[in-house]
Formats: C-alpha cells, sequence, structure tokens
C-alpha cells in the first residue's frame, strides 16, 4: 500500500505539478544558474536557470509514460505469445521457447541499445524498443501458467463441449492467470523506466528540449562538482519510483498467491 501510494503521489505531481509551478520546463533564465535549492527554487535551478523541480515533474511524465507503454507492449506480445506456447505445446511450444531462449542469449539492454542505435532517438522510439524486447518474461510466465490449468477440469470440459481453442484460451485460461500476470507487469514498469534513464543518459533515448528523468540526470551528471542537486533529484526519483513499484509488485504476489495466504 505504501508503494501504491507513492506512485499515486508521483503521478498526480506529474499531471498537475507542472501545470501549477510558476515556473515553464524549459524556460531559460541564465542568470539564475546553478542555484541551489531555495523558497524561490525548492530543488534548485540547472545550468540554463530552469527550475528543476518543474522539469523533474514533467520528466516524470515522459518517465512513466514509457514505463506503463512498455508495459502495455509486453504484456499484449508476451500474454499471446506465451498462451499460444502454452495451450498447443508439442512442437509449437518447443520452437517458440526455443525463439526466446535466443533472444534470453544476450543481456536485454542490449538489444535495446542495438534497436535505438538502428531506429534513432526519440520518444516513439523508445516505446518500440523497449516493447520489443521485455515481452519475453511476460511470455514464459504465462507459458508456464497455461501448462499447468490446461489441464485442469474445466478446461477439458470446455474442450469436450466443442468450444474452439481461441475461445478457451481468452475466456478460461488467460483469465485464471491474471494474478502472476498483474505481478509481472508492475515489475516490467520500474525496469522500463530503468532502461529509458539508461538510454537518455547514453543521449540515444528522450532529446532536448523534453526532459525525462535520465536526460535530467545526464545534465545533472556534467555539473556535478558546480550543482550536485541537479543529480540529486532527478536520480532519486528514479529511486524512489523504482522501489515503489518493486514494493507494488511484491504486494500483489502475496495477495493473489493462494500459497502465501
Amino acid at each position: 500500500m505504501a508503494g501504491l501510494v507513492v506512485i499515486g503521489l508521483i503521478a498526480l505531481g506529474a499531471l498537475i505539478g507542472p501545470e501549477l509551478s510558476p515556473y515553464s520546463y524549459d524556460a531559460q533564465v541564465l542568470v539564475e544558474a546553478n542555484r541551489p535549492p531555495s523558497a524561490a527554487h525548492w530543488f534548485g535551478t540547472d545550468h540554463l536557470g530552469r527550475d528543476l523541480l518543474t522539469r523533474v515533474l514533467y520528466g516524470a511524465r515522459i518517465s512513466l509514460a514509457v514505463g506503463v507503454m512498455a508495459s502495455l507492449i509486453g504484456l499484449t506480445i508476451g500474454v499471446a505469445y506465451g498462451a499460444i506456447a502454452g495451450f498447443y505445446g508439442g512442437v509449437v511450444d518447443n520452437i517458440m521457447m526455443r525463439i526466446i531462449d535466443v533472444i534470453y542469449g544476450l543481456p536485454f539492454i542490449l538489444y535495446v541499445v542495438l534497436l535505438m542505435v538502428v531506429l534513432g532517438p526519440g520518444l516513439d522510439n523508445v516505446f518500440v524498443a523497449l516493447g520489443a524486447v521485455y515481452w519475453t518474461g511476460m511470455a514464459r510466465i504465462v507459458r508456464g501458467e497455461v501448462l499447468s490449468l490446461k489441464q485442469r477440469e474445466f478446461v477439458l470440459a470446455a474442450r469436450v463441449m466443442g468450444i474452439p481453442p481461441w475461445r478457451v484460451v481468452w475466456r478460461h485460461l488467460v483469465p485464471n492467470a491474471v494474478g502472476p500476470i498483474l505481478v509481472t507487469v508492475t515489475l516490467l514498469v520500474p525496469e522500463a523506466i530503468f532502461s529509458e534513464a539508461f538510454l537518455s543518459y547514453l543521449g540515444l533515448g528522450v532529446q532536448a528540449p523534453v526532459a525525462s528523468w535520465g536526460v535530467l540526470a545526464a545534465e545533472g551528471n556534467r555539473a556535478l562538482r558546480s550543482a550536485p542537486w541537479a543529480l540529486f533529484f532527478p536520480a532519486a526519483f528514479i529511486c524512489i519510483t523504482m522501489l515503489a513499484f518493486n514494493f507494488l509488485g511484491d504486494g500483489l504476489r502475496d495477495a493473489l498467491d493462494p500459497r502465501l495466504r
């Protein structure tokens, strides 16, 4: 619940914070450059005199959007792929799982970096690159759940009644695997947020003047000696958000797993 409250507060701040702030996220006031936190600028200012609190709240929009979109893409592809592999089994399952094994052969972040180099920097390309890679874990989990569920009596009864296979999968198998699916989705969001921050830090993700937490961390690192707060605040928000989503995922796992009750 604490993780859910923190996520709600960050999302609320991202939605209304930049609108309520008296400063624009991209307004440059060079005479205010590298000012430390004060009553006028709670998080201080960056090297171009922009209010850091406003930019951190605006960056939350980008980072949370990346996390949610990448998770939704991974959810869609992973559930469909894993359900088909688990339901049909045999040769179909072996071929589909060997494809995932090949993808698992290299670190995910390397695939994402290669895709971003090919596609080019940009927010839309970040969605595509992360969504194209982060579905494999979901597929494995759904496949395992479907393999255990398809031998249950209600599934056998549905097949004996002549219900089409696609309807058995989407009306009987997938809904009964919703617990592990929800937990996996909540754990995919912080992973995608961290990956976007890493890409933006390398200059392969979101590009200026759009500000994500990764862009802000990269800018703050360049001014670490003169303005350490420019790195501290975006890095702190990345850590807090990742911890909150992980706490939420652990809580959902405990609540939805009957073996832990």
